[in-house]
């Protein structure tokens, strides 16, 4: 849980950010993992915001990759895990994927054949993001945030505000200076006045990136672009022959047997035999949101697929 100290006065964190320089990984049909993952012995002072923000990772995975250490004074007495390291979801290979409970989007290029990921904010428990197929179908630099009815009642009951709209470069406007627009309504894409809300659930329903990401992205995406929003607590792959396993917080309560979850899309894909179930159960308890091997220690190694 984020202290409400740490959020009543964030610091301004640049709507005008320049482009992060983002990897496109490069994948086949038969591949499911990319990244690398690393480590980092924190700085004195150093809160796992800043650390998620460095290394284009949301609060959320910084959280689960180290569940032992505290967010605001981080041991450096061990290295913390970086973890930038991932399974593409089962979905689609074209256009954009949502992971809801990871909060990664997933940006599939040049026919399938490259990746980019990066952090988001989504729908808090009361306005949860949901799942479902769309398209882009607009793109609005420093666009205007007309405050739909409903969120302007919550506004007036909570803050007194009554504003019907906020118009595109202020500071109080929480949509950034980019925004794609989808086929789903009401819903978007775009970047953020509070970036400290990547990888929380903090938002209206749509996704909030960092400023960098979204700068990046923006030029690329083209307006009819697909995308889908699905919803993976659990995903499977393989790399060089053995069973992977990512298990993330089920955010929204969609999926409470995880385990039985794994168990039936490991068996989905014929590799059951190859799955140490005491791994696999000690995987789904720790549920960091790291890819791990899941296989018997010793025993037959499948091909790699």
């Amino acid at each position: 849980m984020l202290p409400l100290a740490a959020l009543a006065d964030p610091e301004p964190l640049g709507m005008q950010a320049s482009p992060r320089d983002l990897p496109a990984y490069a994948i086949t049909p038969a591949s499911w993992l990319i990244g690398t993952a690393t480590s980092l012995v924190p700085r004195q002072g150093e809160t796992f915001l800043e650390i998620g923000e460095q290394f284009d990772l949301g609060y959320n995975e910084v959280i689960a990759a180290n569940r032992n250490s505290d967010p605001w004074i981080p041991k450096r007495e061990e290295p913390l895990v970086i973890p930038s390291r991932w399974l593409v979801p089962d979905a689609p290979r074209d256009g954009l994927v949502l992971n809801i409970p990871e909060m990664r989007l997933y940006y599939f290029r040049d026919h399938g054949s490259r990746v980019i990921t990066v952090p988001v904010g989504l729908g808090r428990e009361d306005w949860k993001t949901p799942q479902g197929s769309f398209r882009v179908r607009g793109k609005t630099v420093n666009p205007t945030w007309v405050i739909p009815e409903t969120i302007r009642k919550e506004r007036i009951q909570e803050n007194g505000f009554s504003e019907h709209s906020i118009p595109g470069g202020s500071p109080d406007n929480p949509l950034g200076k980019y925004r794609l627009e989808l086929t789903l309504p009401t819903y978007g894409l775009h970047g953020s006045n509070k970036e400290w809300g990547v990888g929380m659930l903090v938002s209206h329903g749509c996704l909030r990136l960092y400023n960098e990401d979204i700068a990046t992205l923006f030029p690329m995406i083209e307006v009819g672009t697909a995308g889908a929003f699905v919803y993976q607590p659990v995903k499977v792959g393989k790399h060089n022959g053995r069973v992977l396993v990512e298990v993330h917080d089920d955010i929204y309560g969609f999926e409470p047997a995880l385990y039985k979850t794994a168990m039936q899309l490991i068996a989905k894909r014929g590799w059951s035999a190859e799955v140490d179930p005491e791994l696999l159960e000690a995987t789904i308890e720790a549920r960091t949101g790291v890819p791990t091997d899941v296989g018997w220690v010793a025993g037959p190694t499948a091909t790699a697929n």
